[in-house]
């Protein structure tokens, strides 16, 4: 019964994690934030408990990679996710802080870095982040040729897999449709 209860909670405890990391990662993409990243990570999670998250998990990650590749092709776009990066920095500094509202402020006050102080952190949370991941994809694709090979390999045997599964469940349906007709023959 101990082990029971154990297991019991071990999964709740995941499914409420890889829920809540999965909102976020959602959130994430349409908000400041590592969108892919939270989205992959709350998948994970949740494949160990469910098959359809196992399933997604593989390309979001290769999107996810696929996006830091492109993100680092040359200096300029890594130059320019520095700059998003330091931006959402100082922006999070601001926002934490939380000085008042300027005079040329044309809102109510309270629409004034709305959200307060955990808005900021957040926002500091996430430029944090998205520093480690550049530097992340800087090592791992900028001029990195054989890097970028192993990724396009990674995404070929993914879209192989993908046709696999789709002739299989195809082949299963016409396999299906067959024996239908052949009893609606013989009634």
């Amino acid at each position: 019964m101990r082990d029971f209860a154990a297991g019991a909670v071990k999964r709740l405890a995941l499914e409420t994690l890889g829920w809540t990391v999965l909102t976020l990662g959602v959130l994430a993409l349409f908000l400041p934030g590592p969108g892919l990243l939270l989205t992959f990570a709350g998948l994970a999670i949740l494949s160990t408990q469910y098959a359809w998250a196992k399933n997604l998990t593989e390309p979001v990650k290769l999107k996810a990679l696929r996006g830091a590749a492109e993100g680092v092709e040359t200096r300029l776009r890594v130059a320019l996710s520095a700059l998003v990066a330091l931006t959402m920095s100082a922006i999070g500094v601001v926002w934490v802080l939380a000085p008042p509202a300027p005079d040329w402020w044309p809102l109510d006050e309270r629409w004034w870095l709305f959200g307060g102080t955990p808005v900021g952190w957040t926002v500091l949370g996430s430029s944090l982040i998205a520093h480690v991941l550049l530097v992340y994809s800087v090592r791992r694709f900028h001029h990195r040729p054989a890097a970028l090979a192993e990724l396009g390999r990674m995404e070929a045997e993914h879209r192989r897999k993908v046709e696999a599964r789709k002739a299989d469940h195809h082949q299963h349906h016409r396999h299906d449709d067959h024996e239908h007709d052949h009893a609606a023959g013989d009634a």
